[in-house]
């Protein structure tokens, strides 16, 4: 599977992702939501932002290999964050999206 990410010169252009990805190929892959937990279930990092996107990111990461997908790979990714404050939270959040993207901006 190609993604091509697109930020079209008529829409303002995002920091942490692009504003159309196109995927061409044959295999999809469907991840669940991902949390804060370790391998035992348990609650990493509470009251961290930091330390829970590194954990979400981390296990996002293992998912998609388990599934022989790459992060290059994805095409959306959505993110909730409870009492979310932009200022505050997305430079936290992207610290740790940049740790499994890179640059890919899905």
């Amino acid at each position: 599977m190609t993604l091509q990410c697109i930020n079209p010169k008529d829409l303002p252009v995002p920091q942490t992702y692009s504003q159309v990805v196109v995927a061409t190929g044959s295999k999809l892959v469907f991840i669940s939501g991902q949390e804060p937990e370790d391998l035992d279930g348990k609650l990493v990092g509470r009251g961290d932002l930091a330390t829970q996107a590194r954990q979400v990111f981390a296990n996002l990461g293992r998912a998609l290999a388990a599934a022989g997908a790459a992060p290059a790979q994805v095409a959306r990714i959505t993110i909730y964050v409870v009492n979310y404050n932009r200022d505050e939270c997305l430079p936290i959040i992207e610290k740790a999206r940049v740790e499994l993207f890179g640059d890919h901006k899905p």
